[in-house]
């Protein structure tokens, strides 16, 4: 029986323990999203009441706020208030603020006289007197309200406040009244107070306190009216923190985000801000919105324990239907067992123990045609197929072993034949360039910083010595690694092609000519449009004795410096070969003494880098160059290299880089020539990358 029983008692507690298992963490589950619906609905019925009270409050106090703005505007207020003696403006002002008295919606008007400080105030039961209820003094405290508002920036207020010397509690609509930037005084009308707050607190919903407060959180209506923050509306400060919304809120924290949130709603009109807090001391969840016609913010405190989440009257009923299912299923579950598992394994079991002790005519219960049939006869097929399948992967796996170790030694040698390429190139255009010659004729009067971003690029220079002087410049051509590399071949031959014809006295010349050549030899209309053959080129003639420098460029400057003082001189605005040409032109200045001349390709302004990754900038090379003007040249080089590897951090470089810098020490000969001698500057030969 022990036996028998067993397996189904076994998968019968297995399940069982899994039910319960499942059922916890789907109670706790249902528990979450029974409370997720009820906060999402809570807080969906917060926001519509929210926006209700909006609507409910901006159409009567927009209505009295556009009447006040209306009175006080007036061309009768304010020749009266510019004349308050003359008694016809003074009858006429009456006579019109009695009609717009019968407008408001509290049956009040108020008019201030800025110059005397009388104090005019007439409603239901005062409707035709003509004379100040009084005269506001800075010295009273309590007509502090009136001279901060005249004191601010802003043209009106509304103010809830209690006015002792009226007995009037009353929601105040406060609009100055100028003219030509002179204030006159101050008008308007006012809400009752009793009345406002019985408006706004009507139909209040259980668990939902609405308050109404500025955009400091000074509270102007709420049901407690001990909170109300009266005069806020028209002074800088409050009396206490226990009338701004803040102070009602648990720490710190919570004041921040509620803050924020107000922040938020005033700058998005028409979107509400929730939040969950503890409003004097219970847990609240917030709805902020604000009303940017009166400058108001209406906030509404949900009680979210005013929904339970379950009601104890269908508690117990869904307990016990619960676990009467769970017993059901348990004994279908023992009965499905035995009946489809467990008769069908002992079958099997009494074949298997026949077939042990060598009846080898008991057979497996392959006859079946259901999932344990279907394992007997899969059993032996398996055994069958899986030790063919093994025979066959071993073999594929050692004609792929053989395939991948001959396609490896091909890519290894391409590599090596495409690096023996490149180191090959890389000789052939370092060979262009004339460091031999700088090294010869300038000494330690020159430095060149050459850094291709490959192993070949698409920068060099040129120098060029004859008897009249010395030519030297840089060329950046457009692209880099091979296809710059090529470009720089054939853009040296088309250069020493244009020395040779217009001489190397001229740079602008030699710029034109070489831009002839160019478009001449790359015809862009048979080009793909991809492909770009421009080049950016700047060139530095410099005569024995004259003193002076000749300098032509295209879309690259040339920079001068002493370390205090930088000069730029630009070159054409277009590169060579661009599609619009243009005609280039040199510039002759003096050569000064001890000052360094610099020429640069774009590659070392376009390095990105630094804490944002963007690119070196104008800005910061021309300081990086006056900052190093007087240093031997060899250590400008150096530092220039330093400050852009520390610049470029973990960017790859991006582009080509080469600049070459110059200095000399001009002075005066005998008989009125001028000599060039050199300065020295550093070590006797150039620094070269």
């Amino acid at each position: 029986m022990a036996n028998r029983w067993g397996l189904r008692g076994q998968s019968t507690l297995t399940l069982l323990m899994a039910c319960l298992l499942a059922l916890i963490p789907a109670l706790l589950i249902g528990w979450q999203a029974m409370d997720d619906v009820r906060r999402h609905f809570a807080t969906r019925y917060a926001g519509q009441y929210t926006l209700l009270h909006m609507q409910r409050i901006l159409a009567p106090v927009s209505r009295e706020l556009a009447l006040s703005r209306r009175f006080a505007g007036s061309v009768v207020t304010r020749e009266w208030l510019a004349s308050p003696d003359d008694p016809d403006k003074r009858d006429r002002f009456f006579r019109e603020a009695e009609g717009f008295r019968h407008q408001f919606s509290g049956n009040a008007y108020f008019a201030i006289d800025h110059t005397s400080g009388d104090y005019y105030y007439n409603d239901a039961d005062s409707s035709h007197s003509r004379r100040p209820r009084y005269r506001l003094s800075p010295e009273d405290p309590e007509d502090t309200w009136y001279f901060a508002t005249m004191d601010s920036t802003s043209s009106y207020n509304i103010n809830v406040n209690v006015d002792a010397k009226l007995d009037q509690a009353r929601v105040w609509f406060n609009v100055k009244v100028m003219e030509a930037g002179r204030p006159l005084g101050l008008a308007g009308g006012g809400l009752d107070l009793s009345r406002f707050l019985d408006d706004f607190l009507r139909n209040t919903a259980p668990g939902l306190t609405p308050m109404i407060v500025d955009a400091r959180g000074a509270i102007q209506a709420h049901p407690d009216r001990r909170r109300l923050a009266l005069s806020s509306g028209a002074q800088a400060g409050l009396d206490g923190d226990t009338r701004r919304l803040q102070a009602l809120l648990g720490n710190a924290d919570q004041q921040t985000r509620l803050e924020a949130a107000m922040l938020e709603a005033r700058r998005h009109p028409g979107e509400l801000h929730t939040l969950e807090v503890s409003l004097e001391g219970e847990p609240r969840l917030l709805t902020v919105g604000y009303i940017p016609e009166l400058q108001w913010l209406l906030v509404s405190a949900l009680d979210l324990k005013s929904a339970p989440v379950l009601e104890s009257r269908w508690f117990w009923p869904l307990v016990a239907t619960l676990a009467l299912i769970l017993t059901i299923l348990m004994a279908g579950f023992a009965y499905g067992t035995d009946r489809l598992i467990l008769a069908p394994l002992r079958r099997l079991q009494h074949s298997a123990r026949a077939i042990a002790d060598g009846d080898y005519t008991s057979r497996l219960p392959t006859e079946r045609g259901d999932e344990i049939g279907e394992l007997s006869r899969a059993f032996a097929h398996m055994a069958r197929r899986v030790e063919h399948h093994t025979q066959e992967l071993e073999e594929r796996v050692r004609q792929r072993t053989r395939d991948l170790e001959a396609t490896n030694a091909e890519m290894t040698a391409a590599r090596r034949q495409i690096d023996a390429s490149l180191e090959y190139a890389s000789i052939i255009q370092r060979a262009i360039l004339p460091s031999r010659q700088l090294a010869t004729h300038l000494a330690d009067h020159h430095a060149v910083l050459w850094r291709p971003r490959d192993q070949v690029g698409g920068d060099f220079y040129v120098f060029r010595a004859t008897e009249r002087g010395y030519l030297m410049g840089v060329i950046d051509c457009a692209g880099h690694g091979v296809p710059g590399s090529l470009m720089t071949m054939l853009a040296r031959a088309i250069i020493d092609n244009a020395i040779l014809k217009v001489g190397a006295h001229d740079p602008a010349a030699i710029l034109n000519e070489t831009d002839r050549q160019n478009r001449a030899t790359l015809h862009k209309e048979s080009l793909p449009a991809s492909i770009a053959t421009n080049m950016d080129v700047g060139l530095v003639w410099i005569e024995h004795g004259a003193g002076r420098l000749t300098f032509a460029g295209a879309k690259m400057p040339l920079y001068a410096s002493d370390g205090e003082r930088m000069e730029v001189h630009p070159g054409g605005k277009r590169a060579l070969g661009q599609k619009r040409a243009m005609t280039y032109e040199n510039r002759v200045m003096p050569l000064h003494r001890d000052w360094t001349y610099t020429l640069c390709s774009d590659g070392f302004l376009d390095q990105a880098g630094g804490e944002h990754g963007f690119g070196y900038g104008h800005t910061r090379f021309k300081a990086m160059l006056r900052r190093h003007a007087t240093a031997p040249l060899a250590t400008q080089i150096a530092a220039y290299a330093a400050e852009l590897d520390a610049y470029r951090g973990e960017h790859a470089q991006r582009d080509d880089i080469t600049l070459l810098c110059f200095r000399f020490d001009v002075a005066p000969e005998e008989g009125g020539q001028r000599l060039v001698t050199f300065q020295p500057s550093g070590p006797e030969t150039p620094w070269t990358c």
